[in-house]
């Protein structure tokens, strides 16, 4: 079985600790993602790093910030500190760098194809946030007939 590692939204809205949206524990899910992601660069499984980033007019944001019936303010809008990676992230030369706009990394990505087309029938999910971005893909993955690993010492 071909595996892709996703490696999704490790980014410093996340792992900042004066966000709003801090992840605990996100060192310890990086240093895992990274140790992840070095084997599976080894074993030559392709890595898919993953970015939610959005306009600043918002719009390609859609539905995203409705939250309690009302628009909520646009978030991960290109160009700011919130959207970066988290510094201690170590991404393989050789990995497939997609951006992202919805909670699932299939919706809008073109990963569905790219897997397909590199024969890839597993997905290994990590990075944050596990209630949102990483369930989304996972169970879109599955919805697909990937099969999925959900690493939870991966996730935050």
């Amino acid at each position: 079985m071909a595996r892709a590692i996703l490696v999704i939204d490790v980014q410093k809205v996340y792992t900042g600790p004066a966000s709003p949206l801090h992840c605990v524990g996100n060192a310890e899910a990086i240093a895992n993602i990274n140790a992840i992601t070095s084997a599976a660069e080894a074993a030559g499984n392709l890595v898919v790093h993953i970015r939610h980033v959005h306009r600043a007019d918002g719009s390609d944001a859609g539905r995203m910030f409705d939250f309690g019936g009302e628009a909520g303010e646009l978030g991960f809008v290109a160009g700011t500190k919130e959207v970066e990676d988290d510094p201690g992230l170590k991404i393989p030369a050789g990995a497939v760098t997609i951006s992202k706009q919805r909670y699932s990394s299939f919706v809008g990505t073109g990963l569905d194809q790219m897997l397909r087309e590199r024969s890839i029938d597993r997905i290994v999910v990590t990075g944050f946030m596990t209630n949102f971005c990483c369930e989304a893909t996972a169970r879109h993955g599955h919805d697909l007939d990937f099969f999925v690993e959900f690493l939870l010492d991966a996730t935050g």
